[in-house]
């Protein structure tokens, strides 16, 4: 029998709190604390109920002390239960002598503490969930935004397990079909498997399994928010527009040619996608080896980025261009005219309109300022340059636009299957690995025998996903130990 575990599930310092109990001994000991909780108590019906200290019952007559607080008590029977266990949900005031109180008066009536993720653990060995659900609990309550909300809830939904298990059956009719050539290989005149047809179907599982594993890079981008890197010369505002976008003074702004030395990052949420921005050193020649070492990171974080915003307020020499178009290859890259507060017509926001009336930045020489060719810069980018001021937040709503446009986001629902988690990535790269050997035996001849042998390779390695293959106890509390404690 397994012990009957206890755990307060919400964060301390609410004006409610709730602790949860899970196994066997949950009713009795319910039932010992709980004065209105009798075996007569209807499931999942919510009972207003005094907490009593039954361990002073004996030794104080006065009942008030005893009185720890009036609480609400659900209970909720075996298998219809969120761990397929008796459990309970006592909701009671959020102070932390209270909560603390009772999780000792279950300790003493043989409950222990929960283990971090012991309560989805056991919601998972019960039948209840299966493994990618139970990492999506996770990833629920991880979420910061409405994207990645909507991928853990697909995820805990099951629509995940639902293409998996698509793909298992299409396996699984697969191997049967081989499987029945084996029993029958005597039968040289019998062929249950016509091979074109089965390299047909074993090409149309592949392409969905590639398909879902390409689809980890914009789930981890959207977990771990689209890195967008903010670069430029030194005192173009790079620091400005992060403060800017930020609304707080994040990075440190002054007149200073070099004051960023190192990247700084902070995140955003821009149309409910999280995007982690990343100031930058000034990118300009310079002896001093701090400072060089900054713009070598600039230049890494580059390379990181899917975008890139590249701030400026001159107009860039040709080189400049090559430069920026060389380094920015592969990710897209978004022009910036900063100080728009400086043009001599501050009311114009339409770049390209800018751009061809050879407006000019009032405080800087004429023969160096913008305008910039057209041609010039949509070749470098597929957006049109941007006129923002990042001192007073003109064209940030348009920057804010573009910025999400050029992150490409799919389009996410409630059904959306995406993988973010890594460990489901590698198990579909291994399954598309095992089935393209596969396909090579069905084309090369290969014997039955061993194709068969890679197609179960190919069913393990999506079974590790839902936990279908799963036995070891140390690969479960792997998973598990992430979790926070109640959950």
């Amino acid at each position: 029998m397994s012990q009957t575990i206890c755990a307060i599930a919400t964060a301390q310092g609410g004006a409610i709190g709730i602790i949860r109990v899970s196994g066997q001994l949950t009713f009795i000991t319910i039932r010992k604390l709980c004065k209105r909780i009798t075996p007569a108590t209807p499931p999942r019906t919510t009972v207003l109920t005094p907490i009593i200290d039954i361990t002073q019952t004996s030794t104080n007559k006065h009942a008030s002390t005893n009185h720890i607080d009036d609480a609400l008590v659900t209970l909720f029977p075996a298998p219809h239960s969120y761990t397929g266990e008796d459990c309970a949900e006592i909701s009671c005031h959020g102070s932390s002598y209270i909560l603390q109180k009772i999780l000792e008066l279950l300790i003493q009536q043989g409950c222990r503490i929960a283990k971090p993720g012991e309560f989805t653990q056991r919601a998972f060995l019960n039948g209840k969930i299966d493994l990618s659900q139970a990492e999506a609990v996770a990833d629920i309550i991880a979420s910061t935004n409405s994207a990645t909300h909507k991928m853990a809830m697909s995820q805990l939904r099951g629509h995940f397990s639902a293409e998996l298990t698509t793909l298992r059956n299409q396996l699984l009719h697969l191997t049967t079909l081989l499987e029945l050539e084996l029993d029958f290989s005597d039968h040289e005149d019998l062929e249950f498997a016509n091979r074109n047809e089965l390299q047909q179907l074993a090409k149309q599982i592949d392409n969905r399994i590639t398909h879902l594993a390409q689809t980890f890079e914009t789930g981890q981008a959207l977990k771990n928010g689209i890195p967008v890197a903010i670069v430029g010369k030194t005192n173009v505002g790079k620091s400005t527009l992060l403060n800017r976008l930020l609304h707080e003074e994040r990075a440190i702004v002054s007149d200073i040619h070099g004051t960023t030395r190192d990247t700084i990052e902070d995140t955003i949420n821009i149309h409910g996608v999280q995007f982690r921005f990343i100031d930058t050193a000034g990118l300009r020649q310079t002896n001093d080896k701090i400072e060089q070492i900054g713009i070598e990171r600039t230049y890494k974080a580059i390379e990181k980025a899917h975008i890139v915003l590249w701030l400026i307020d001159k107009r860039p020499s040709a080189e400049e261009l090559k430069d920026m178009s060389n380094r920015s290859k592969g990710r897209t890259l978004i022009l910036i005219i900063n100080k728009a507060d400086l043009f001599q017509n501050p009311n114009k926001t339409d770049a390209a309109d800018i751009i061809n009336k050879d407006e000019f930045l009032s405080n800087v020489n004429m023969n160096d300022i913008i305008p910039i060719e057209s041609d010039a810069s949509t070749a470098i980018s597929p957006y049109p340059p941007l006129i923002i001021s990042a001192k007073t937040g003109q064209g940030l709503d348009s920057l804010e636009t573009t910025i999400y446009k050029a992150a490409n986001i799919p389009d996410i629902t409630d059904n959306s299957v995406i993988i973010t988690n890594l460990r489901h990535f590698e198990a579909l790269t291994q399954a598309h690995s095992h089935l393209t050997r596969v396909l090579d035996g069905l084309q090369s001849s290969l014997s039955t025998e061993l194709i068969a042998e890679d197609l179960r390779l190919v069913i393990n390695a999506l079974g590790e996903i839902t936990g279908g293959t799963i036995t070891t106890p140390e690969t479960l509390n792997n998973i598990f130990s992430h979790f926070c404690v109640g959950k």
